[in-house]
């Protein structure tokens, strides 16, 4: 995965990140960002596999 994208990835994630610990919290659910932070590398994964569907997606057009 390129680096950039990572961080852009990242960056949306931080965007979103106090609505999902909020959600958790009213879940019951106790977090700490330090506790999702291995969640984060997942979702780079995840915005990742979304990116390159989406190109692919854009070139058979």
């Amino acid at each position: 995965m390129a680096q950039d994208k990572t961080m852009e990835f990242m960056q949306i994630a931080m965007k979103y990140l106090p609505e999902a610990k909020a959600k958790m919290e009213e879940a019951g659910i106790e977090v700490s960002i330090e506790a999702l932070q291995p969640f984060m590398s997942i979702f780079a994964k995840a915005m990742n596999d979304a990116y390159e569907l989406g190109k692919q997606d854009a070139s058979n057009q």
